[in-house]
């Protein structure tokens, strides 16, 4: 038996031969290591994916190399006379099985070597590669090679980073990626949340709720204030209370307004400003109050509202009034606003602030009692310019 280093090369005992592994894993680790052969031409290549032969794929070289398990890591069995003749070469491998997954390298194989015999013969050639310290996966432990007519063994040794997949492709075999992982599919969307009708108070000074459209606008938006009713006498002379609803309002371009009964300014639902009052309940008889209409469908056209309610004639006597403003709009639940803690002194009351919030309508409760529209106008920064005046 002749030992070969690395490099070193001798003739092949016989045309029939074995060609065997052994190797142990090192002590307390399990490591997934496999031979294999590639039968190569004089272009260093394989022919086709049937030159490579492995435990997968055990016979190839049309039967000149066949895998067989047995002692040891694995044999080849060789029988040269059967190889074609395009075969220049058979080079030996060993690879470490998802090394890199692992961390693993050839370092963890002790006792390694290849054994080259005459079939049924003992070991002729044997070459033991120094794998300590080795930071590649895979090896060529050695080859078979055919030179002038003659086969020969040579003791190679030469790692090769990356595991059986980079080497196989250095041979010219057509590995396949491994497919990636199916990606879960998606969860399936939330159910829709359900719509919620109920009425939605707002209680405290800058509480605010925000609503999304459910559908192509918010419909037709309306703001309904109303009072205790059958209390003539309470604001002076028995006579009802004349409260009137109102708002300031700025449209997306920057143009801004009133709307209320004071001055026949009523608005308009279907022009500019999109918002329009219903009319004027002079005397209180009105049950349903007053009510204000805003153009849901032209919600893009409208930055804010300011409504609020205006105690035009009779002494101020907030909470006497009980008033009460309710915002309605289709599929959104009420949003009801009452004008408590009144300051009695004050004749006009802040109530709530609908902002156009890239698109919700956003809702905020203001309730501050002022003196007159002017000053509302100065607290919210309006900026309108107001006169005194009547409506009669």
């Amino acid at each position: 038996m002749t030992d070969l280093q690395q490099g070193g090369n001798a003739p092949v005992p016989a045309d029939r031969l074995t060609v065997s592994f052994a190797w142990t894993p090192a002590a307390g680790r399990e490591v997934d290591a496999d031979a294999s052969a590639y039968l190569l031409t004089a272009s260093g290549k394989v022919r086709g994916d049937a030159d490579m032969v492995f435990y997968n794929q055990p016979q190839g070289g049309e039967g000149g190399v066949r895998f067989v398990t047995g002692p040891g890591q694995g044999t080849f069995e060789v029988d040269l006379a059967r190889l074609p003749s395009e075969i220049e070469r058979v080079v030996f491998c060993v690879t470490i099985h998802e090394a890199q997954a692992k961390g693993q390298t050839l370092a963890l194989l002790e006792g390694a070597k290849i054994d080259v015999a005459s079939s049924g013969g003992a070991s002729a050639l044997r070459f033991v590669p120094s794998l300590a310290g080795a930071a590649e996966a895979a090896m060529t432990f050695g080859e078979l090679y055919l030179r002038n007519g003659q086969w020969k063994f040579r003791a190679v040794g030469q790692g090769f980073t990356g595991g059986l997949a980079p080497l196989a492709r250095s041979f010219g075999i057509d590995v396949a990626e491994d497919a990636p992982a199916a990606a879960p599919p998606p969860p399936p969307p939330p159910a829709p949340k359900p719509v919620s009708l109920s009425k939605v108070t707002l209680e405290k000074a800058g509480q605010t709720v925000s609503l999304e459209k459910r559908g192509s606008s918010f419909g037709e938006i309306t703001v309904n204030l109303n009072w205790s009713r059958g209390r003539k006498g309470f604001f002076g002379g028995g006579s009802a209370i004349d409260l009137d609803l109102g708002c300031l309002f700025e449209l997306s371009d920057g143009r801004k307004g009133v709307v209320q009964a004071l001055g026949n300014a009523f608005g308009s639902f279907a022009q500019e400003p999109f918002i329009a009052l219903s009319g004027d309940d002079r005397t209180g008889d009105v049950s349903q109050g007053e009510t204000m209409r805003i153009n849901g469908a032209r919600w893009a056209d409208i930055r804010r509202i300011a409504i609020f309610a205006n105690i035009y004639d009779g002494v101020p006597n907030w909470q006497q009034t009980d008033g009460v403003v309710l915002v309605t709009m289709p599929d959104q639940p009420p949003i009801e606003v009452r004008m408590t803690e009144g300051q009695n002194d004050r004749r006009l009351c802040g109530i709530v602030l609908i902002e156009n919030d890239a698109g919700r309508l956003k809702v905020t409760r203001i309730v501050d009692y002022v003196r007159d529209q002017k000053v509302l106008d100065e607290s919210l920064g309006w900026g309108l310019r107001w006169v005194a005046g009547r409506k009669d």
